[in-house]
């Protein structure tokens, strides 16, 4: 796959939201910490420095080395990285005296400028920071400003080199996309040719030349992602593919049964393999959160192991990784900044014999659904909410056991059957109960309770990366909730998350 566009990542919270709008204009684009890029960019067409945390006058500065970028490819510096480039080669930056966070204006917008084209003067930008450039670097030539910041874009005479103080690819800079198809498109002159048809094609050939005629076992969840993947595969080496879906006990109410019904008309080879018991006494006694997913990582990979012994000269593992996946266990400040691990990132233990394919592991789940809606895949099954991989045992807080998993497995059918009769579903995207570790004080009929508090989430969201919760109606949530303690014995109170992403996570642990 042609690479397109480097992304170099300095800790800031947008970083993802950057790829996400150049991917947005069908150009692919990776995401690199800036310490740690490729050493070989000839299959680079252009690189932005994204935004970040750190104040370039600190003694803890990120510095990268831009000697083989700087003047040789087209290169956009993105708040962080635009005064980084101005403070280390002749300018100056400083401390603000006022607060440059929010939303400003463009008031003075050079003419004749490719940069600037289809941009209007007052056009709205998102400003982020508390250090500002006072001064432009050497050969700098001023492009734009607001009525606080003076130095708010400029380019360098003689580079393809760009800068802006602020952030064009949050939604409130409401001219940024078009920015960014201007130095993308107009200036760096780089392809638009990252599609669905486009990556079904070249992921197909990759799959072959990669696979050859080798065995591939591949863990379906009866999600969109291990699906798209299945059918992507399926595509490129037909009956060498091996499916294996496992119930881990942690799945919702009757999905291992549904779920192989579903797989049984589209072509594939799937074996099920229901492992209920080994998962759960895994988890017997575990609470911590990094703990459990940990411990479910272990087991899957001794399944697939075991399963993959029953497959003669197999020599594959398949996953249905995806970025979001990749960029939340990778972390510009190494493991400990990690916001969580991720069962299927990270390869395979030394005594697991199989290689690993993932060839889904650069797309976001929004485009994972456009692939698998080139390939024909049933709308219904691409519509499906995504659904952890460690499963219920992460929205039950605290200890596993049978009887709890039982209870969340019954909520969460009253909710999310709820939302499809209601006509909900689609309009969440992603939904789910969590079983709190927590009892509270209840009355039904004479007698006092003493039972199981549940939360439920609902939200909205393009990737993942980020999410609002979801205004459900009113007269919804009543009505579940009544269902729910009617229903679920064991359950005596009904709460409603309201927390977006960030600062909350989607999923509770």
């Amino acid at each position: 796959m042609q690479h397109n566009v480097l992304i170099l990542d300095f800790g800031s919270q947008y970083t993802q939201l950057i790829a996400r709008r150049v991917r947005e204009l069908n150009i692919f684009c990776e995401i690199f910490p800036f310490n740690h890029f490729p050493d070989d960019l000839s299959s680079y067409k252009a690189v932005i420095l994204s935004g970040s945390p750190y104040s370039v006058r600190g003694e803890d500065a990120p510095h990268p080395d831009l000697s083989q970028i700087r003047g040789k490819m087209p290169l956009l510096a993105v708040c962080y990285g635009a005064q980084y480039l101005a403070h280390f080669n002749g300018g100056e930056v400083a401390p603000s005296n006022i607060r440059e966070y929010g939303r400003a204006n463009l008031y003075f917008i050079k003419d004749d400028e490719a940069f600037f084209e289809e941009v209007a003067l007052n056009s709205q930008v998102w400003m982020s920071h508390s250090d500002t450039i006072k001064q432009m670097p050497t050969n700098g030539v001023l492009l734009a400003s607001t009525k606080d910041v003076a130095n708010a874009a400029y380019r360098i005479e003689g580079e393809t080199t760009y800068a802006i103080q602020f952030h064009p690819e949050v939604y409130h800079s409401t001219d940024g996309k078009q920015i960014l198809e201007n130095f993308l498109v107009k200036i760096a002159e780089v392809p638009q040719n990252f599609t669905p048809n486009a990556f079904v094609e070249d992921c197909v050939k990759e799959l072959q030349e990669k696979v050859k005629d080798d065995k591939v076992v591949l863990g379906l969840s009866g999600g969109v992602d291990s699906t798209v993947a299945a059918v992507l595969l399926n595509k490129a080496i037909g009956k060498n593919l091996y499916c294996i879906f496992v119930n881990n006990g942690l799945l919702r109410k009757n999905e291992f049964e549904n779920v192989l019904h579903q797989y049984k008309d589209m072509g594939l080879n799937v074996k099920g393999v229901d492992a209920s018991e080994r998962f759960l006494s895994a988890l017997d006694g575990i609470e911590e959160p990094e703990a459990k997913r940990k411990a479910i990582g272990r087991v899957f990979i001794e399944v697939f192991d075991d399963e993959a012994h029953l497959i003669e000269d197999v020599k594959w593992l398949a996953q249905g990784t995806i970025y979001p996946d990749v960029i939340e266990s990778v972390s510009v400040k190494g493991p400990s900044a990690t916001i969580k691990s991720h069962h299927n990132v990270g390869g395979l233990p030394d005594f697991m014999k199989l290689q690993i394919v993932e060839p889904l592991r650069m797309l976001f789940k929004d485009e994972v659904r456009r692939v698998g809606k080139t390939l024909g895949i049933d709308p219904e099954l691409l519509g499906r909410h995504p659904f952890p991989g460690p499963g219920l045992s992460i929205r039950i807080l605290g200890a596993i056991t049978p009887e709890k998993v039982r209870i969340l497995q019954e909520v969460d059918a009253v909710f999310i059957n709820g939302l499809k009769e209601h006509g909900l579903y689609d309009k969440v995207w992603q939904a789910g109960a969590i079983l709190l570790p927590v009892n509270s004080v209840g009355v039904m009929g004479d007698e006092r309770t003493y039972e199981k508090v549940v939360a439920l989430r609902a939200v909205e969201s393009t990737d993942g990366m980020t999410a609002d919760w979801v205004h459900l109606p009113y007269d919804f949530l009543m009505k579940i909730s009544n269902e729910i303690i009617n229903k679920v014995k064991g359950v005596n109170r009904v709460v409603y998350d309201i927390s977006s992403k960030p600062p909350a996570t989607i999923e509770w642990e």
